[in-house]
Parts: C-alpha cells; structure tokens; sequence
C-alpha cells in the first residue's frame, strides 16, 4: 500500500495495529483492548482526513498509482465481452487512448478513454495518458461507427493533457481535438462522460462532449494542471497548492459551476481502497443516465446536448 503524505498518519496508526495484532499472536498477553482502541483512533483519523480535502489533496489522490484505470474499469464493467478496436485508418494505433465494444447487463455500449500505465515500460508504451492526434481520430472513427449502429458511447477520462511533443502538432493535435468537440456535439447517440482521474486541458475535452458528464468525488478537471498554472504565474512550481485552489477544478466546484451533472461518490480514502465498490457506482452512474436517454429522439437529444453547453458560463453584453 502506497501512501500520499497526507495519508502518513493513518500509516502510523496502521503499523501500530499490525505490530499489537503480532504481538497478540506472539506471545499470552491480551491485546484486546489496545487493537480496539488503534482502531477506534483509525477511524476517526480517517474521517477527519478525508472530509477536509483541500483542492491539491484531490488532485494527489486523482493521480494515486494504485487507482484504477481506464483498462480496469472497463474490465470490471464489461468481463469478456469487451472487444477493443484499433487504429484510425491513417497514421497509426495510439495505445494512449483505448476503444472498444462491451456489454453492461444485456446492452452493448462503444467504450472510449485514456489508459496510463502502471509501470516504467506500461507507461511509456501508454505515453503516460497523452494522446496523439491519431489517439482522438481512433475516438471519432470509433463514435461515428457506434453512430451507425445505434449505440452509447461511454467516455472515461483520465489524462494530464493531449501530447505536445512536435510530431502532434504537425500532424494536426488541434484539429483533431476541435473536429471531435464538432462531431459529438451533435452525435446522434448517447454520450455518457465520466472523469476517472485527472482531466486536462484539450486532452480531456477531446472526448468529452456528452449528454451526462459525471466526475469521480476524488477527480479534477481543468483548462490546465496545478503545476503548469504555478510555473506560468509564479515561475515555479511552489505554488502548486495554491493554484489548485484558485482554478477551482474539484469535482464539487465543477456541480457548483453547473459544468458536470454528477459526483459520484468514492470509498472513503479513494477509488483505489476498494476497487468493486467503485466500479459498482459507476455501473451504476452509466445505467441510470442510459435509462434516462434512451428514449429520446435523435433530434431531442442533440437539441439538449446544445442547449446544456449554450447555457454554460456567465458573460456580460
């Protein structure tokens, strides 16, 4: 277990309860008591933890390395069915962005998302979650194709920012992300969007159109990471903590602001300190918005999806 530095007092508390549960198996003296009360204190410590998260903190248990990922989530959802498809039929296979069909229950959706890695060789094949213009040309190949056949798109976002390495931005990084804000905007399928982890910038918007846009409780979505908006303001990187708080990019600042139409509530301490339960409220966030969908014409369903986005920001004539 891999523990964040704000996390390091209920580390303490938990070595303390492992040794008192060793020392009663050791030996004759009853530890009864002690272990409760380690735990009692274990709890509470938790509580008190989680409940007042600051900005930053959420943005360190967004990028937690035990958290699951897009691949994990899809596995959970769907078992054997998911067939992952490649490629988009001009450059190349962008293995940072992953696509595919898989069956929740008896109805078949068209999956999209980021997928990092969890090691030095996973993540480098994965390009750390960043996409290549390839990566969001697979997506839209992948949307339209689900289009055709009267499918629901599922997306799951989790990315620090689409690629900007020089090779991106000559094969057309911009234009590959602003023709898939185009395309999904007016979809005429559902489109269910969900922020798994961290939610960057152009990268993330990328797929990130929908009809229901939904957040994880420990996730961040943002025109620009904490790091990069302190390294612009400040020149450094210091003032991280800071610019997480004023860019308001938490999970309740983004239902405050009217930007996503759901939290769904995670397992206190994180997505990753139990996994089933976590991929349980996310069936459970797809289902719910499908049934509310499905429904609806493909004319009414555009007409809403434009009419959320129209009413999105505040402005003055």
């Amino acid at each position: 277990m891999e523990y964040l530095e704000f996390e390091l007092p209920i580390k303490e508390l938990e070595e303390q309860l492992d040794k008192c549960e060793i020392i009663g198996k050791e030996s004759d003296v009853d530890v009864t008591e002690t272990c409760k009360q380690i735990e009692k204190k274990l709890a509470e410590t938790k509580k008190d933890i989680y409940k007042n998260l600051s900005a930053w903190q959420r943005v360190q248990l967004s990028r937690h390395p035990n958290r699951p990922y897009t691949l994990d989530h899809i596995k959970a959802l769907c078992g054997e069915t998911f067939l992952e498809l490649h490629g988009d039929r001009n450059v190349k296979d962008d293995k940072a962005m992953i696509g595919g069909l898989g069956k929740i229950g008896d109805q078949t959706y068209m999956f999209i998302g980021q997928q990092k890695g969890f090691n030095t060789k996973t993540r480098q094949y994965r390009n750390f979650g960043m996409s290549n213009p390839e990566g969001y040309r697979k997506a839209l190949r992948l949307m339209k194709s689900a289009e055709k056949f009267g499918i629901p798109v599922v997306t799951l976002i989790d990315t620090p920012g689409a690629y900007p390495g020089l090779e991106a931005e000559e094969r057309g990084q911009g234009e590959a992300i602003a023709r898939n804000i185009l395309e999904m905007a007016r979809l005429t399928v559902p489109i269910i969007t969900i922020i798994i982890g961290e939610g960057a910038s152009g990268g993330a918007l990328g797929i990130g159109v929908g009809d229901r846009v939904m957040m994880l409780e420990n996730t961040w979505y943002s025109v620009i990471s904490p790091e990069s908006c302190s390294s612009i303001l400040w020149r450094s990187w210091e003032y991280k903590e800071q610019a997480a708080e004023a860019l308001k990019l938490t999970a309740k600042d983004m239902k405050r602001m009217k930007l996503v139409d759901q939290i769904i509530k995670e397992p206190l301490g994180g997505a990753h300190t139990d996994r089933p339960k976590t991929f349980l409220a996310v069936k459970n966030a797809i289902e719910k918005s499908y049934s509310e969908l499905k429904n609806l014409s493909p004319k009414d369903l555009v007409n809403q999806r434009m009419e959320k986005y129209d009413a999105m920001g505040v402005y003055k004539d």
